[in-house]
């Protein structure tokens, strides 16, 4: 039985026949690397429509190794191939390194209609390392592309570009904007200081509960800008405030915010910040806390969020070395565990019918 190469394979993802179509699927998932160079160079060669399929495949790998290959989409000749292109940047934007996010930020100045402008804007926005590639070109010599940047770093109000925004303030071009966006930064900065310092000075149990949850809903607006200064409120003294800034993160979703939360969910003291760190990972759906959750499923106080958790992440097939575990969870006693981990397992079942109904089909095929 002659043994069908990923590059075949890969190929495959736009066959006529849905078998094989589908036999590529299971290729792809299960392939690792090999896969995902096999896509990328799909990316560089294929049709359009192998192109399209190659980047959706890809936003469902998550492999960062894929951002640039995707980047150089955003330049391809057939729109569909370009929306591909981005959707798949905008689904893996919290993988994504500095290297790709550079890549995007420097197609800013050369990127002329307003339709691309406006889809390259969006994706810089959404990727968390594009902050530092904007603040390099603050220093570039073009004032257009100081500009460019600028004008993006006033719509993040990321704090990380309180630095390069300060010593922006002698260029010319813009020296405006930069200290419009500093005094956008420090009102951040100062809401959210006031708030919190307020929710320390409440006391009783219940009054305290009720102050977080307005804290909540007062702070949920400032979204993104707030989340660097949310993450070092996550290491306050104070349990509540812990909470407070747990129960924001998972709420603004930005996956920034996974590895604190998971740091919280496996050393705080407190199990009410714990069952926040919960939450609010299982909000953002990133497969890394899968051995939290699973630790965390004993625990009493915990197991129904670490079920709930689980059954939110994004990337099932991570899920599956531990399909057992769910099979077994589908008796639990607990109705919201069985539920969950019927989810999960049904879930599982779905990723594996075509990957089965494949492997009959390569079979048929090689004889």
């Amino acid at each position: 039985m002659a043994k069908v190469s990923i590059e075949t394979l890969v190929s495959e993802l736009v066959h006529e026949e849905e078998w094989r179509r589908m036999r590529a699927t299971a290729a792809c998932v299960r392939g690792g690397p090999r896969a995902v160079q096999a896509l990328i160079e799909a990316l560089r060669s294929g049709s359009p429509e192998l192109k399209r399929e190659a980047a959706v495949m890809l936003a469902r790998l998550r492999d960062p190794a894929a951002g640039i290959a995707l980047v150089r989409l955003l330049e391809d000749e057939d729109d569909a191939v370009r929306e591909a292109g981005a959707a798949a940047l905008e689904q893996m934007a919290g993988v994504l390194g500095t290297d790709t996010a550079a890549e995007l930020v420097a197609l800013l100045p050369i990127t002329g209609d307003e339709v691309s402008r406006r889809r390259l804007t969006h994706l810089i926005g959404a990727i968390p390392t594009a902050v530092a590639p904007l603040c390099a070109m603050l220093k570039h010599q073009d004032p257009n592309r100081q500009i460019a940047a600028a004008t993006i770093l006033d719509h993040l109000l990321d704090p990380r570009s309180i630095d390069a925004l300060i010593d922006a303030m002698g260029q010319p071009a813009i020296r405006d904007l930069a200290v419009e966006t500093l005094k956008k930064l420090g009102a951040v900065r100062d809401r959210i200081d006031q708030a919190f310092n307020a929710l320390r000075e409440v006391e009783g149990p219940v009054e305290r509960e009720e102050a977080r949850m307005a804290t909540v809903i007062d702070l949920l607006h400032i979204g993104r800008p707030g989340v660097e200064i949310l993450l070092e409120y996550l290491e306050d003294e104070d349990w509540l405030v812990r909470e407070a800034a747990a129960d924001l993160l998972g709420k603004i979703g930005d996956v920034r915010a996974v590895e604190p939360l998971m740091r919280r969910l496996e050393r705080d003291k407190d199990t009410g910040v714990k069952e926040l760190a919960i939450k609010s990972l299982g909000l953002i759906g990133d497969a890394r806390p899968i051995r939290l959750y699973l630790e965390a499923i004993p625990i009493r106080p915990l197991r129904v969020s670490a079920m709930e958790a689980l059954a939110k992440i994004k990337d099932v097939e991570a899920l599956r070395p531990h399909k057992d575990l769910f099979d077994q969870l589908r008796a639990d006693r607990d109705g919201l565990v069985a539920y969950n981990a019927g989810l999960i397992a049904d879930k599982l079942a779905a990723l594996a019918e075509p990957e089965s109904r494949g492997g009959e089909g390569t079979r048929e095929d090689d004889e």
